[in-house]
């Protein structure tokens, strides 16, 4: 995610953004550019496109994007500032009657407060990149594999954006923008596709800038305002980790192709990848990763001289981002189309690794989901996904709020599925989970942390190995919370060994069809308490069970004394004789007491 801003914000989108990964020439009208690149048009996307006048799916001009995503105003002002000029009005109440929300000038006036510190968003840009894995298959298989990745890559970033703007976008109103509430009909986004990377030699790269326009309608009111900046930020992994598990459902379900994890650094957190797809053209792909890690390992090698320690989670992502920006190369000016860039990919992966590497990436894939679906059982577990989820968030952050879960969860679902697709709203209930029976409050905002007493009720040795595992500096953060993961998970499969093994010792009851089953049922273990509650007894119900039995004994007693008399009375009856067997048996052979020669019991 990137802010745009008027200056150099703006200008970076419209020169560079807009036209694929090259440079626009000074003077190139946007079609025109986009055409000698090779890239598509850009489209319209959201649900507010309906308050403008646009439809989801129209494409995008040079003149709508400078007037929405540049100045703010509507993307169809020059008619209706025409209009309103025609019929008499100023100048200035014209331009004033195009502006959506308030100007931008008004923040660059010496008459507001603070005017120097504040500086105007304009829209967000958001990067929609699918795995490394994807984009082989879409750069070196054929066109028939290429158009449903694409669709594939279309379909679970509109279902992320959709998410963001009817379950995280806020607006701002008030002072200050202290209030805030969900955006009236939606947001309104311009999404541009991209198929190379910026690298100086140029790679397959398959992502989409989806630049969300910063205005939108307030729910009381109908009037323009801005939507929150932090409430989307908050929530960029959480809609990150949506779309990779979108994505990942929706390649499986067209090409029944499977996904599995992938180590990429030791203890840190693995990357979801196409089973079967030959992981040394992932190298010869990632060019411009290998530029980053050369730069980041220099980096941390200072910060652990100046520090003396290893950097956490925060200062290692810094570190990152400070090692891409300085390995960044300039764009290129030399613009190809795709038929061009897949005919030089191919060439160049074929040289280096053979045509059958090439050649038979679909076929292997295939017999790689077959062999991933034959050990792998997509069942999603509530409980366990809890715990997994509250472990891995408690040891990596300690204090945590519900968007931390969300994101983890939705990380478990995706390792758990492998692209097998999920019932809506699993990861909420995972989530509420979590928050109902294993966290605790802390502090005096939103936040929350583990609560090691209902993980472990009464086995407080294994509290104290959860927090040693917390602790432990020496290993990589994912790794120490893939370990107390780990201890969790096996507590409740051993709470759920006892209680089956409980269940087996009971004694069972008689069922009589005329009691009444009106008095309570046993109840189950209560998970936050750990104990189970008291069982209701039916006394009735036992008295007559008690009697019934007491009386089929009786009749019993009876039916066997008159039959012993009859016995007597009559005394031994005689037993028939076998009858002849049907064939002589040969000499020698003996007859297996008590069965026939026909195989029946005698």
């Amino acid at each position: 995610m990137a802010e745009v801003r008027p200056g150099d914000g703006w200008r970076y989108l419209f020169r560079g953004v807009m036209v694929g990964d090259g440079h626009r020439p000074a003077g190139t009208a946007l079609r025109a550019a986009q055409d000698e690149a090779g890239v598509p048009p850009g489209i319209w996307r959201g649900q507010g496109l309906t308050a403008v006048g646009l439809r989801s799916g129209d494409v995008v001009t040079e003149r709508q994007a400078e007037l929405l995503l540049g100045e703010g105003r509507h993307p169809d002002a020059d008619r209706i500032e025409r209009r309103l000029l025609a019929a008499g009005e100023s100048p200035a109440k014209a331009r004033r009657a195009t502006v959506l929300g308030r100007p931008v000038e008004h923040n660059r006036s010496s008459k507001t407060e603070k005017a120097k510190e504040r500086t105007p968003w304009l829209a967000f840009d958001l990067t929609f990149r699918p795995p490394p894995t994807a984009h082989l298959a879409w750069a070196l298989m054929d066109d028939e594999h290429r158009q449903v990745l694409e669709e594939c890559d279309d379909i679970a970033r509109d279902k992320s954006l959709a998410w963001l703007e009817e379950s995280v976008a806020e607006i701002r109103s008030k002072a200050g923008g202290k209030q805030r509430a969900r955006v009236k009909d939606g947001l309104i986004v311009a999404v541009f596709r991209h198929y190379e990377s910026r690298a100086t030699e140029s790679r397959p790269l398959l992502h989409a800038h989806a630049v969300v326009s910063i205005r939108a309608r307030r729910p009381h009111d109908g009037k323009w305002g801005n939507v929150s900046a932090d409430s989307l930020m908050t929530h960029i992994v959480a809609a990150d980790c949506l779309y990779l598990l979108y994505f990942m459902e929706e390649v499986s379900a067209r090409l029944g192709w499977a996904w599995e994890p992938r180590e990429v650094s030791p203890g840190r957190r693995p990357v979801m990848e196409i089973a079967g797809i030959d992981q040394r053209l992932i190298g010869w792909q990632s060019t411009r990763r290998q530029q980053i890690e050369d730069a980041l390992s220099v980096l941390t090698a200072e910060y652990v001289e100046e520090h003396g320690h290893e950097p956490g989670e925060r200062a290692a992502y810094g570190l990152a981002c400070r090692a891409a920006d300085r390995t960044r190369p300039p764009k290129r000016t030399e613009l190809r189309s795709l038929s061009q860039l897949r005919e030089r990919w191919r060439e160049s992966a074929i040289a280096t690794f053979g045509a059958d590497v090439v050649d038979r990436l679909a076929e292997r894939a295939r017999a790689a989901a077959a062999a991933v679906w034959a050990r792998v059982r997509p069942v999603v577990d509530i409980v366990l996904a809890a715990v997994d989820t509250v472990a891995v968030v408690y040891v990596m952050r300690g204090a945590f709020k519900r968007h931390h879960l969300l994101a983890e969860a939705r990380r478990h679902l995706s390792y758990v599925l492998r692209g097998r697709p999920h019932q809506p709203g699993l990861d909420e209930q995972i989530v509420q989970t979590v928050i109902d029976d294993y966290t605790r409050p802390v502090g005096r905002g939103l936040a929350m942390t583990a609560d090691l007493r209902a993980l472990y009720p009464h086995d407080t040795d294994d509290q104290a190995v959860v927090r040693l595992l917390t602790r432990k500096r020496s290993a990589a953060p994912y790794e120490r919370a893939r370990l107390a993961a780990g201890a969790l998970s096996a507590r409740v499969h051993a709470a759920r060994r006892s209680e089956r093994l409980g269940f087996r010792t009971r004694t069972r009851h008689v069922a009589v069809p005329d009691v009444s089953r009106s008095g309570p049922r046993p109840s189950r273990p209560d998970r936050k308490s750990g104990r189970a509650q008291e069982q209701g007894t039916d006394v009735a119900a036992l008295e007559q069970t008690r009697a019934t039995i007491e009386a089929v004994a009786k009749v019993a007693a009876k039916l066997q004394d008159g039959v012993r008399e009859r016995a007597v009375a009559r005394g031994p009856r005689p037993h028939p004789a076998p009858p002849a067997p049907s064939h002589t048996p040969p000499p020698g052979a003996q007859q297996t007491p008590g069965r026939t020669p026909t195989g029946g019991l005698a």
